[in-house]
């Protein structure tokens, strides 16, 4: 039984606490503990406390992936509440909360494991990690890379390309989509590399093992200049500058990020709403 809940609220979406207000006043009239992220628009934020049950996340699926790197460690369960535009993450409509919050106090949900990413650059002890997606890009300049790819240490292939992008099946539906990578469904356990604009007419995305090590090696520019390119972890401002030369090493995380479930719709079907509506 939950009973103490920690609500993360994106102010940009939610700038008043309408909806952090409401969904904390449902609650507690039911007798549960709420605790925030922030208490006011412009106060500093807060971490869980121990007891925490679930972790509501109200905002859209940046909101959502901030929280799945921030919280990972604590093993605490996420439901999203979108009040974005568009949302796989935030699976509960802005305007289904209160019939989603007493699904979820009656105890029909599932909580679905959700594989994260970890990435090293040039073998440093520091690692960044990702629910959804690495993106290696190019950075400055309109000019094409070279992006040689290897898999558990064998040479696969070199792509010239604006980018790569490595990506689990819960980010398959982000990036990786857009630049025409395959759609995955996100309990699933592989690795997804899809080049970004390449430079050929037979490139195509690839879709490895869950335990397999892929490895980028930055090379020169097709111009033969110096490039500089970056690495995204889900788009989160933790960006890295790499130069050719350096190497990104990417696997699976050994954490997982815990999703509430509480629709019956399957993947399938939530995918065909968002793409028709």
């Amino acid at each position: 039984m939950m009973e103490e809940f920690f609500i993360i609220t994106n102010t940009n979406k939610d700038p008043e606490l309408w909806y952090q207000r409401r969904i904390a006043d449902f609650l507690e009239a039911r007798g549960k503990r709420c605790r925030f992220a922030c208490e006011t628009p412009d106060g500093a934020k807060k971490s869980p406390g121990d007891h925490t049950d679930c972790i509501l996340v109200l905002g859209g699926d940046g909101t959502m992936l901030q929280a799945a790197r921030e919280n990972v460690d604590r093993g605490v369960p996420l439901l999203g509440i979108n009040l974005g535009t568009l949302g796989y993450l935030a699976e509960i409509e802005k305007n289904g909360w209160e019939q989603a919050l007493r699904q979820l106090l009656s105890g029909d949900y599932l909580i679905e494991e959700r594989m994260m990413l970890e990435g090293v650059v040039n073998g440093e002890s520091r690692a960044d990690h990702a629910l959804n997606d690495v993106a290696i890009t190019r950075f400055g300049s309109l000019q094409m890379v070279s992006y040689a790819i290897y898999v558990n240490g064998q040479y696969l292939n070199t792509f010239q390309a604006d980018g790569v992008i490595v990506s689990t099946p819960t980010g398959s539906t982000g990036y990786n989509m857009s630049a025409g990578g395959p759609i995955v469904e996100p309990s699933a356990r592989a690795l997804l590399l899809t080049p970004i604009c390449p430079h050929t007419l037979n490139a195509r995305s690839i879709v490895l093992s869950a335990e397999d090590v892929i490895s980028i090696v930055i090379g020169q520019s097709r111009e033969g200049e110096n490039a500089q390119v970056e690495v995204d972890f889900d788009g989160s401002g933790s960006r890295r500058i790499v130069h050719p030369g350096d190497e990104i090493r990417v696997c699976r995380d050994r954490r997982t990020v815990r999703i509430v479930k509480l629709s019956q719709r399957s993947f399938l079907e939530t995918l065909h709403r968002k793409m028709t509506g």
